[in-house]
């Protein structure tokens, strides 16, 4: 999974590097990009999704994601890369996925009426931002704890088209996929934990 996110941000510097170049003559910043895009998914996924409304949520949120990758394509080309940015970008995606999954368990908990996908879904939402957690914590402790099975944008491309498919009418697939997501971040953070936990026994570095 590493290697595909890897290459697919590789991809997505060429193919975001025109709309990213005519926004900074607009003098549109990637931080307004940032922030317009995390507000874009909010909308698509408390909107549409608490009201059963799964396939017009997805397309929508699917449409601000993207602004995941030219963001920081407008970044590098303006020669802005930093540590508010990362910031800003890291602490906002957290806004998104938890809205993502929020306007399910509201789906759910609600006219829905499935009890174990919603709970599902507020798994997997708990989970991921337990996985995000462990890393910045270990980190600020001078350890390592990154990767494990499913990382966020794994967690994001299945919750979404799982979810996206079940609004089209397909059965099963939006179950399967909460499935995956939350089992996947809870072994995610297991995984963490027992890196950090390698790393501190292993002793400081040198």
């Amino acid at each position: 999974m590493g290697r595909l996110t890897e290459s697919g941000r590789v991809a997505a510097k060429g193919v975001f590097a025109v709309p990213a170049r005519f926004l900074l003559r607009l003098g549109v910043g990637p931080d307004a990009v940032t922030v317009v895009g995390t507000m874009g998914v909010a909308v698509g996924a408390l909107a549409f999704y608490p009201r059963g409304e799964l396939l017009v949520g997805t397309l929508v949120i699917a449409v601000f994601v993207f602004s995941d990758s030219l963001d920081g394509t407008m970044a590098r080309l303006a020669g802005r890369t930093g540590s508010w940015g990362a910031f800003l970008d890291s602490t906002l995606d957290r806004i998104g996925d938890a809205a993502i999954f929020a306007g399910l368990v509201l789906w759910f908990l609600g006219d829905g009426d499935d009890l174990l996908l919603g709970t599902l879904a507020l798994a997997g939402l708990v989970g991921g931002f337990l996985v995000s957690y462990a890393r910045a914590r270990a980190e600020g402790l001078g350890a390592s704890a990154g990767g494990g099975i499913l990382e966020r944008s794994e967690r994001l491309l299945i919750v979404l088209v799982g979810t996206g498919l079940s609004g089209l009418g397909v059965p099963y697939v939006q179950s399967a996929a909460l499935w995956l997501v939350a089992v996947g971040a809870w072994v995610t953070v297991l995984q963490r934990v027992l890196a950090v936990r390698r790393d501190m026994a292993a002793g400081p570095r040198a």
